[in-house]
């Protein structure tokens, strides 16, 4: 039994959990897999009144047939821009389309699993309890993402383990993780950010010019690339009826009142503001308090609370689409308390594990 307890670790459940809740998807559907990527005919069809579907839809698309998904898209060169997963994804499945939902979903769950088992090791490095890796792995934007067919599990893998070598001064590996992660989710580039302000402000010149190069050439290329073909930059706050990011500090949620009314401010702003305002109001003031003192786990927490505040209405306004954004908060935030340390604060980050909570409501909003 004792043997038992030390071989359980949190990835794993994580891993078993998340496979559970995929298959089952699957069945509940009569074993069509293609209700991982939940399709809409709107975009399938071209039907106007047709459903809508979700964001997963798109990474299946262009993993199926790259040079014809355009035409299945809301925003082509916003949802290319993420080309990392769906390019995995057909590579696994040595193009062949039926085998598609499956190599997405195969990709999806080792980059959760890889993701959650290094940021225990990073837990334990810095002497806190690894089972606070739940409340990276166990959470919307991470597990359920896995599910839908997104993003995120896989940029932020490999956020954590730029992190993780970054951690042993492995500058030129990480800076190939963090390039990877961008080109899979550009808000990954909030912890690049953070490392070439962390690298200037200690006078390493040569280290922030040299990672920051590395970490974010390929994305710009990448960008240009999307210009010559599709006649747009992927750079942006989102697809279909996304709007801009916003100057004034949190004005995304006041809007929420000004433009969706009382109703809808009421139900939204305990989400907000417990899983997403609270976290992000305490970190900025940690950071303040830490001046000028500052920890590269400073310029994290940082870097990903600050972005916070100027996040746009179009995904403030969606549950799902703010859970997913959180994911660079939840990094953050675990990580600086857990070197702090700061007891309280890091068994308060638990917390984010309710948001896994939503697969019993799941439905399919406007996604960022």
């Amino acid at each position: 039994m004792p043997l038992l307890r030390t071989a359980i670790r949190p990835w794993i459940i994580v891993t078993i959990l998340c496979l559970i809740y995929s298959v089952f998807t699957v069945i509940q559907n009569n074993g069509d897999p293609l209700a991982l990527v939940t399709i809409g005919t709107r975009f399938s069809e071209g039907n106007p009144t047709g459903q809508e579907g979700y964001d997963g839809q798109f990474v299946y698309y262009i993993a199926r047939d790259p040079s014809i998904a355009a035409q299945y898209i809301d925003v082509p060169a916003y949802r290319y821009q993420r080309i990392l997963l769906p390019i995995l994804g057909r590579l696994l499945a040595f193009g062949q389309a039926s085998l598609i939902p499956w190599t997405l979903l195969l990709a999806n769950l080792a980059a959760l699993a890889t993701g959650t088992a290094l940021l225990e090791k990073l837990l334990v490095e810095l002497k806190a309890n690894r089972w606070y890796a739940l409340s990276y792995g166990l959470t919307l934007g991470t597990f359920v993402s896995v599910r839908l067919t997104l993003p995120e599990p896989l940029a932020y893998g490999l956020v954590i383990g730029g992190i993780t070598l970054a951690n042993r001064e492995r500058w030129p590996g990480a800076a190939i993780l963090f390039a990877l992660a961008a080109l899979a989710k550009e808000t990954t580039l909030v912890f690049v950010a953070a490392y070439a302000l962390y690298w200037l402000y200690r006078r390493q010149w040569r280290v922030a010019i040299l990672f920051t190069a590395v970490a974010t050439l390929p994305f710009i290329l990448w960008q240009f690339i999307l210009y010559d073909r599709l006649g747009a930059f992927g750079v942006g706050s989102g697809g279909a009826l996304a709007t801009s990011f916003e100057i004034i500090p949190f004005a995304g949620v006041m809007r929420i009142l000004t433009e969706g009314g009382i109703a809808v401010f009421l139900v939204m702003m305990p989400l907000i503001a417990f899983f997403v305002i609270a976290p992000t109001l305490w970190g900025l003031r940690r950071v303040w308090c830490d001046f000028p003192e500052w920890s590269v786990y400073d310029f994290m927490l940082f870097a990903n609370t600050s972005i916070m505040l100027f996040v746009p209405f179009s995904t403030y306004r969606e549950p799902l689409a703010i859970l997913r954004f959180i994911v660079g908060l939840q990094i953050a935030v675990i990580l600086f308390a857990a070197w702090k340390p700061a007891p309280h604060a890091l068994r308060n980050t638990t917390f984010w594990i309710v948001t896994v909570l939503f697969i019993l409501t799941l439905y399919t909003p406007n996604g960022s």
